[in-house]
């Protein structure tokens, strides 16, 4: 975790020192405002990945001495074929106009929202899945 823990770092004492003359240059609170949240999150995710790196062992990324066997294996479960996302995405974006649009649409939505959710959750518990 330490190499993303210097990406993050690194975009954080970036933005502390943009932000600054950004403000200086243009005298923009709002943008001023988004550059600061920008680096209080770089930090805080970079100090967190510092933090927890120090306390795992180190992965096979982060030692200098790996061997390339040492990362084989299993990264985690992908659902293959899963059109969920894309129903959740779309009604996430339909929210997002019902909430310019109107509250009715919004409401519509959030049934969406909600529908969409419990069958991306609950894909793989209904039934005997064979892929």
């Amino acid at each position: 975790m330490k190499a993303e823990g210097w990406v993050f770092a690194g975009v954080a004492i970036y933005m502390l020192v943009m932000t600054p003359i950004y403000w200086l240059l243009s005298n923009d609170p709002t943008g001023t405002a988004a550059l600061t949240l920008t680096f209080g999150l770089c930090a805080l995710i970079g100090y967190y990945l510092f933090f927890t790196g120090r306390r795992l062992p180190p992965r096979p990324e982060d030692r200098k001495d790996a061997e390339i066997y040492e990362g084989a294996g299993d990264m985690g479960f992908f659902s293959p074929h899963s059109y969920w996302p894309l129903f959740v995405g779309l009604s996430v974006a339909l929210g997002v106009v019902g909430l310019v649009v109107g509250w009715w649409l919004f409401i519509i939505a959030a049934a969406f929202v909600a529908v969409t959710i419990c069958g991306f959750v609950f894909e793989y518990y209904r039934g005997v899945f064979e892929g």
